[in-house]
Order: C-alpha cells, then structure tokens, then sequence
C-alpha cells in the first residue's frame, strides 16, 4: 500500500468515527424570557464616562507599556539576540542597501525630482522606521507605487510650461554654472530644469509631510482598521493599473523624446497617443541602452532565480548593471555623441532640514490623504504576511506611527512619500535578515553612498533606471493573472479588481482610488440589497434546517414556514425583504386582508338586512293577531321579541369565511441567525410584518436572534404589552417545537404536525 492509499484508508476511518459520533439533548423548549431567566442574563453595562474614565487612567505600568508599545525599538532591542542574529541582519543589510542605491535613483524618475532625492528618502525614513516599526522583516523605501503618485503631483503644480525662459545670451551663462539645463529648444525658449527641479522638490516634500501628518494623526487615534476598506482584489488591481501609469510615465527615457505632460483624467491615454506620434524622434542611442538594459536585467535575474539555492546571497544585478552602464557612459561619452540623457550632479553629502512649503498644501489634501492610506495598506498588508508566517504580531496603528513620523521627518528632509517594497522585503528575507537590525544597515549603506561614492554615478543614463524600473514592475504584471483565478473563485471581486484597474487608468491614481473605493463599498451595499431568500425545512431526525431549494431529503414542517434572508435587515433592503416573504410564503398579505375585510363588510350587510326583514315579519305577525290587549304593550313588545328570537339566531357563526383557503399556514418563523443590526426602518418593518399577518390570522415568531439585535428591538418599542419576548426563540427548532405544543392541543382545528 502506497503513500496516498494509507492518507486516503485514514481519512475515511476519520469520516467513519465522525458519522458515528451522536448527541442527545434533553431540554425544555424556550423562549427569549426563558432564556434570559436561566443563563441570568446580566444587566450591568459599562457606561460611556466609565469606558473614558478607563481608557485615560494612568499607572505607573500603563504609561511603560504606552511608551514601549510607542517605541517598539526599546521593547526588542535589550533582548536582540546579538550573536545569532547580527551576522545574518549584517548581510541582509548590506544586500537590500545595495538594492536601495539603483531604487532610489530609478523611483526618483517617476516621482519628477532628482535622482539624489531619491537616496534620501532611502536613508532618513528608513531610520525612523528603524526606530518605531513593529515589523522585523518588511523593507521601507521607496516604491514604485508611491512614486508615481508623487510624480503626478509634481508635474501637475510644477509642469515644464511654468519653466520655459528666453533663449537669449544669458543661457550660456546659466548652461556654465547648472549643468543639468537642458537646451531643449521650442522656438525662442529652453527649458529651466534647475528651477523647476527646485519647486518640484519643495511640492514632493510637501505632500510627503502632509501624508505623514495624516498617518500619524490615524495611528494616534486608532484608526488602523481604515485599511480594511481596501480589500485584496481592490489593492492587487489598484497595484497593477499604477504600474501601467509608472510603465507610460517612463517610455520618454526609453524612447529618448519629450512629450508633454497632461495632467487630470485620461491624462494616460494623451500621454500614449502623443508618445505615439513622437516615435519618429526616438534617439536612437538612449533606446539601444534601454533595450540592452532591460534584456540583461532580465536574463541576470533568470540565473540569479536559477542559482538561488546555491548562493547565499543573491547576485546584486541591478547594482552591477548601474556600474556597468556608467563606465560604458562614462568611456563612449553616451551624452555628448549619442545625446542620451544621464543622472547628472549628484551632491556628496547630506542636507539640512527645511520647513515644508505650507503654502500649498490647501491644494494637496487629497492627494496627501490617499497616498497616506495607499501607502499604509500596502505596509501593513506586507506585514500581515510575514508576520503570520514568523508566528509574530503587527500592530496596525503602530504601522501608522511609524510610517506618518517617517513621512513627516523625511518631508523636512526632502524625500519624498515612502512604504514597503516586495522585492526588497524578499530580499532581506531570503538573505537571514531577522529584524529591522537589517533596515538600519541598509540606511548605513545609502550613507556611505551619500558622503563617498554617489558622486560617481553622475553618467549614469537615465535610461538604465527606466529599464530598471520596467523589470521590477515584473512581478506586478504577473497580477493579471488575477483575472481567472478570480472569475473561477468570485466574480463581483473579479469586477472590484477589473474596475480599480479601469478607473485607475483612466482617473489616475488619487482619483482613481476614490472611486474604487466607492465602487468597492457599491459592491457591498448591492450584495446586501440582493442576497438569498429560502424557505427552510427540515433534516429528518435533526434540529438542522436547510434551504428545502438546496435539499431534497428535507422536510418542510406542515403548517409552519420558516423564511431567512443571507443578509441583514436595513434600510436598503427591508422592501425587498417583504416581498419575497410574500412571495416564497405565498401569502399576498394585503390581497388576503382586503378580502377579508370585503368578507367582513358583506357579513355585516347580510346581518342587517336579516334583521330588518325579521322585523317586519314580526311587525306583520304582530298586526294579524286582532285585537290587543288594553294592558299590554310591554307583552306586545315580549311578543314580538320571543317571535324574532329564533329568527335571528344570535349564536356567532365559528367560520365567518365561506371559503377558507387551506394552504394559509399557521406559523410563520422568521430565522433572523443572520442579521447582525436592524436600523429603525428594519424594526418598523418587522412590525409591520407580525401585526399585518396577525390581522391575516397568522402568527408571527422570531428565532436566532443575536443579543445585539434584541437590545435594537427593545431600544426601537418593537416590545409592547400585547407583543413581548415570547414570540423569540434561540433556535428555529425551539420555535417548531413550541407551534407543534400549541396547535396539536387543539384537535378540533384539524391541524396536526
């Protein structure tokens, strides 16, 4: 016997002991009030004042464990397990720091600001997560993502129209003192890329800082749950539609041309259709070291995946390919012969702080806010993971800390707004890193760079870090196989994820957020508005119910109908909840009451005229008997009483409807298991369901609902002196055993169950 014959023998032993396994219960059927007597339901609740009265009460333990919880820092670092774990966070420093300096510089493309921008914002904020994150393996930095956010801000508050100077004898002297101006003639004008490189700078520290307030203001407040709202599909394809904006924004340093840059919804599509038409400019040296950049990048990654196993740390290719492309630049003169357009100055050392620009932050809110929230789901969704994989905890409102102090702090410093980089993680990972030890010596690395060697690189072609950037963006375009796993799995997420991917194309990435969000939450409310309406019956032997459309073996209990919706009950859905209760019971409630009351109306008219017409027989009698007696007017008025007696025959009739329809049921049990709130409209709607039954003469019971939904009713004077606790029961099988105690009594009703 084989391997999977013996796990197949085992799993059907274990199913045969699980079929074989019974319970008996034996108990009275109850009812809420029942309920509530024997679990003695507790009627103490802690009051809002006493809850902030807790909350701000201060000890001497409670403010150590704040401001360990604050600084996480002081809480791991006295017990780092220095010698097993310091060489492996050395490593994996030093690998992810050299990952970092082709990043950095590649990512500052995309966010419009110079590439030595970009180092910055690998160094300071790296620091301070450093200092206050709560995950031990994810690598903050720049990221793609992030980026091109920047990058649309940017160029859309500082666009090349806003630079454009005469082209007159002082731009020599300028193109002697600023070499990264660029002579790029239109007309009469050039292009003043040192200022505009400036005012650039000064909007992406900005909004960096803004982004950062805002975090921070989330963590303080406990706002870490926000991230909820950005579901896997939601973020998976916002991701990819941000990829395909970063893989647009990069095609002028692959083609070597300028298009111009459009800004606001179907800025993307423009952007396409203008590099389109300037293909016939193409510089044809930039493009050779596009195409050699990006098929060597792609090939070195291919024998580093190949080599994993054997090597202890990867081979640093992105590293190698910027070395290698500057001194081939550097030797041939790329710029001067072939006019490919390189990294330019690169200033050693590191700056001073500077006050953010205030002035135009009223104009940046929206775009600050969602790359706050962008950049904290991707952080903490990152986290999640390989928290749980190295059977750790995240704390989200830290991560929000975390990364509004580094956003904030580095805004004062120029970087620009910063989260978490899978490849980067991976590689810290799969290198030994085991804590943030590894992220604070990759911040070492970016330094040494800043203050030794970053001077180096200023030949190096801008096209190399767009070919950088277009194989890193790899593994995002593999998310398109989202797609069918997705339509296999759970088509409205498929449509989540196909409408960010669509809305983010088109609106761009802070519009385009907005509204995936609102779809997102569209989806939802839609969901809730149309969920599954049954009629359940019963397992034989069983206290189960299932939908009797789903089951063929169960028994649907004579004369009770047991209705549950999949969704809760509100405002949005109580109409519909009504008319399928009409429907599936099929009792058309308001028909059945107007029929009822024209049966009504018609009995009493029959009444009356009966007993004007037994008046006036009795008058005529009355009038035939001769003479009367001369004393006797009340024996007149006996008389003619006793005559009209067993006319009238007063005895009320047991079935004042001629035509009582036999499929009317007894009961109606509404399973409410899944309802988890009701809103005013839902009380008022399970009102008006008990009283208009009623009027039907059919009873209206409540079964499975939660504690919390019991408070609503009692809040909303669902209760009253008529219609109290004992018509909700804890189980639908409670409430079946109570109508078939109540109607097999009475046998002269002819219902039996």
């Amino acid at each position: 016997m084989n391997d999977s014959e013996m796990a197949e023998t085992g799993e059907m032993r274990d199913l045969v002991k699980r079929r074989r396994l019974v319970y008996n219960i034996q108990r009275e059927v109850m009812d809420e009030l029942r309920v509530d007597e024997v679990a003695d339901k507790s009627a103490a609740k802690t009051s809002l004042s006493d809850n902030i009265k807790e909350s701000v009460r201060c000890s001497g333990p409670r403010v150590k464990s704040c401001f360990l919880s604050c600084v996480p820092l002081l809480s791991w670092m006295p017990r780092y397990p220095f010698r097993e774990n310091i060489f492996a966070d050395l490593v994996s420093g030093i690998s992810v720091g050299i990952m970092h300096l082709p990043q950095g510089m590649a990512y500052a493309l995309l966010a419009a600001v110079p590439p030595v921008f970009g180092l910055y914002s690998s160094f300071y904020p790296v620091l301070i997560y450093f200092i206050f994150g709560s995950s031990n393996h994810i690598s903050v930095g720049t990221y793609s993502v992030m980026s091109v956010m920047i990058g649309g801000v940017t160029e859309r508050l500082a666009p090349d129209s806003d630079f454009m100077i005469l082209n007159n004898d002082t731009i020599d002297t300028i193109n002697e003192t600023i070499n990264d101006t660029i002579n790029d003639t239109f007309n009469d004008t050039i292009l003043d890329t040192a200022i505009r490189d400036i005012e650039r700078v000064k909007i992406a520290a900005a909004v960096t800082f803004l982004s950062g307030i805002f975090q921070l203001l989330l963590g303080l407040v406990q706002f870490g749950f926000v991230v909820t709202y950005l579901s896997e599909p939601l973020v998976r394809g916002y991701t990819t539609a941000a990829s395909i904006h970063v893989i647009v924004s990069q095609l002028k340093y692959i083609f070597g041309i300028n298009p111009h840059r459009y800004s606001g919804p179907l800025s993307l599509i423009y952007t396409m259709l203008e590099v389109c038409s300037l293909l016939d400019q193409t510089n044809i040296g930039t493009l050779v070291v596009s195409i050699v950049t990006i098929v060597g990048l792609i090939l070195a990654k291919e024998v580093n995946s190949f080599l994993v196993q054997k090597l202890p740390v990867p081979i640093p290719v992105e590293l190698l390919a910027i070395i290698i492309a500057t001194l081939v630049s550097w030797q041939v003169d790329l710029k001067t012969v072939y006019g490919v357009q390189t990294v330019g100055e690169i200033p050693s050392g590191l700056q001073a702080p500077v006050m953010p620009e205030f002035s135009i932050m009223r104009s940046i809110i929206g775009d600050a806010f969602a790359m706050a929230v962008v950049g904290y789901g991707i952080d903490i969704s990152l986290g999640r993971i390989f928290a749980l994989k190295y059977g750790y905890k995240v704390d989200s409102n830290q991560e929000l800390v975390a990364l509004g102090l580094s956003n904030m702090i580095g805004g004062f410093f120029q970087c620009f707004a910063i989260s978490c980089s899978m490849s980067r993680s991976m590689v810290q990972i799969s290198t030994g890193g085991k804590s943030q030890v590894a992220g604070a010596v990759s911040a070492m690395v970016i330094l040494f760079i800043l203050l030794k060697i970053g001077e180096l690189f200023q030949d190096l072609p801008k096209a190399v870090l767009a070919g950088i950037i277009y194989v890193n963006l790899h593994g995002m375009m593999k998310q398109f196989g989202d797609i069918p796993a997705l339509w296999r799995k759970n088509k409205v997420d498929m449509l989540v994820w196909l409408m960010t991917l669509i809305l983010t194309i088109l609106l761009n990435p802070d519009l385009g957020l907005a509204a995936s969000i609102a779809f997102s939450m569209f989806t939802v409310i839609f969901r809730t508005q149309l969920p599954k309406y049954s009629l359940l019956g019963q397992v034989p032997g069983t206290d189960i119910y299932r939908p009797i459309e789903d089951y063929n073996q169960v028994i649907q209990i004579p004369g009770v109908l047991i209705f549950r919706s999949s969704a809760t009950l509100y405002f949005a859905n109580a109409e519909l909840y009504t008319e399928h209760l009409y429907d599936k019971t099929g009792v058309d409630v308001p028909k059945l009451l107007s029929h009822k009351k024209k049966l009504e109306a018609k009995r009493q008219r029959k009444d009356k005229k009966e007993a004007q017409k037994a008046k006036k027989e009795a008058k005529k009698r009355a009038k035939k008997m001769g003479k009367m007696a001369e004393f006797s007017d009340v024996e007149e008025k006996d008389e003619v009483a006793v005559v009209a007696v067993p006319e009238l025959d007063p005895t009320p009739d047991p079935n004042p409807d001629p035509n009582p329809d036999p499929t009317l049921p007894k009961v109606i049990i509404l399973d409410l298991s899944p309802v988890n709130f009701l809103d005013t409209v839902g009380v008022k709607t399970l009102q008006n369901i008990h009283r208009d039954y009623g009027d039907a003469g059919v009873d209206v019971l409540l079964s499975g609902c939660q504690t919390c939904v019991i408070e609503i009713l009692e809040k909303g004077d669902f209760f009253s002196d008529k219609l109290t606790k004992m018509i909700l029961f804890s189980s639908v099988h409670d409430a079946v055993l109570h109508c078939q105690a109540k109607y097999s009594s009475k046998s002269t009703n002819g219902t039996h169950f």
